[in-house]
């Protein structure tokens, strides 16, 4: 069995690309996927979301200093998981803490080191995604990475935030395949510019509102008369509902919802969403935890009732530099210049718009996987989705 490395590099090239090529031009990842070529994201097909602009990449990486790794790990007939890692900035996190919070939207999940961040209102380390039962093995190699760095030779408390979706429908998830140097491997490789989205990294076996899930990422401006600050966004999307998508019922049209009489597999109301939050703007932890409550409203936008069994969390961090927290310091005060609370409204509406693209854009890039037990997840149809967002005025003519 063997890591399938080549699958990063394709999907980079498929993200990049500016036009959707259509369901003809066919590839496969072995026995395990059967993906159109050049899936379109969002604006792509003309599907604009919100008022607002996207930043040059409409990515999280559109705000600076922030990057994205992913390792996706596809072996046999049965594994189909990954990590994805997102970093702040570029240097040494724990001796230069990002202001963080963490919101959670039904806490059926988990999340290593959320109570840390709650008290402290503070991240030391980049955010790991992985699947469910990685987590603890995940968050044991976070610390190992962030113990080995220059400068932490002397610290002896690490908290590391990883967070998860459960893959196993998909992937056979008792098997625990992600190691330490799946995690390591997923940081190092962690980039600016275009972000891989779909079936990679922590979203290979996802499933999202009836069809297959996996990573998304969406930004948005800020006029320089508001700020000129950016909010970018990433999810990790694997739950259920019924998909709406710039206010077209297409998973009602397509017949697949969360409570339709004839939907066979009534295990889609569990799963998971995971979205993290990263902005420019000067803002505190306190702040930070109202911009990612509205998260949650793009969440809910896309048609996620937040079932019982998905658990539904909101990681938010600022990157500005003027307000990180230096580990070690002399001083017992410190000043920061911080966005008054009357100018957050604009970044909650670019929050609430770049989360509902990003999981749009999570599903129409994911392809169809085949994992263990030999399931298989479709990814959305394209043509379909286009007919129906027309219909309904979604996309202009």
């Amino acid at each position: 069995m063997s890591v399938v490395r080549c699958f990063l590099c394709s999907i980079a090239l498929v993200g990049m690309c500016p036009l959707w090529l259509g369901s003809g031009a066919a590839s496969r990842l072995g026995s395990a996927t059967k993906a159109a070529s050049g899936r379109p994201r969002a604006r792509e097909i003309d599907l604009v979301i919100g008022i607002l602009p996207p930043g040059p990449l409409n990515a999280i990486t559109d705000v600076e200093g922030v990057r994205v790794g992913h390792r996706t790990i596809v072996e046999g007939e049965g594994i189909r998981t990954g990590v994805t890692a997102v970093l702040p900035h570029r240097g040494n996190l724990f001796q230069e803490k990002v202001p963080a919070a963490v919101v959670v939207g039904n806490g059926f999940g988990k999340l290593v080191g959320y109570t840390q961040v709650r008290e402290l209102g503070t991240l030391e380390t980049p955010v790991v995604l992985t699947n469910t039962l990685s987590t603890f093995a995940a968050a044991d190699a976070l610390v190992e990475y962030m113990l080995s760095l220059k400068g932490n030779e002397k610290v002896v408390s690490i908290n590391p935030v990883v967070a998860e979706t459960n893959d196993g429908y998909l992937n056979d998830i008792r098997a625990r395949r992600v190691g330490r140097k799946d995690v390591v491997a997923a940081i190092a490789s962690a980039r600016g510019g275009p972000v891989p989205e779909g079936s990679t990294g922590a979203g290979t076996g996802t499933r999202c509102l009836g069809w297959k899930g996996g990573i998304g990422t969406a930004s948005r401006l800020l006029p320089e008369s508001l700020g000129g600050h950016t909010v970018g966004v990433l999810g990790q999307t694997n739950f259920g509902g019924s998909l709406t998508v710039a206010g077209a019922p297409v998973g009602k049209e397509l017949g697949r919802y969360y409570l339709h009489e004839t939907h066979e597999d009534r295990r889609t109301e569990g799963g998971s969403c995971v979205i993290v939050v990263a902005t420019d703007a000067p803002v505190s932890a306190r702040q930070l935890t109202r911009i990612a409550k509205r998260a949650l409203l793009g969440l809910a936008a896309v048609g996620s009732p937040m079932t019982h069994g998905s658990g539904d969390y909101v990681i938010a961090f600022s990157t500005a530099e003027s307000v990180r927290v230096a580990h070690s310091v002399s001083s017992r005060t410190h000043e920061r210049t911080l966005l008054r609370d009357e100018g957050l409204s604009p970044l909650f509406q670019a929050t609430r718009e770049a989360t509902e693209e990003a999981i749009i854009n999570s599903m129409l890039k994911a392809t169809t996987v085949t994992g263990f037990r030999g399931r298989t997840c479709e990814a959305i149809p394209v043509d379909r989705l286009i007919e129906i967002c027309r219909r309904y005025g979604a996309i202009q003519p």
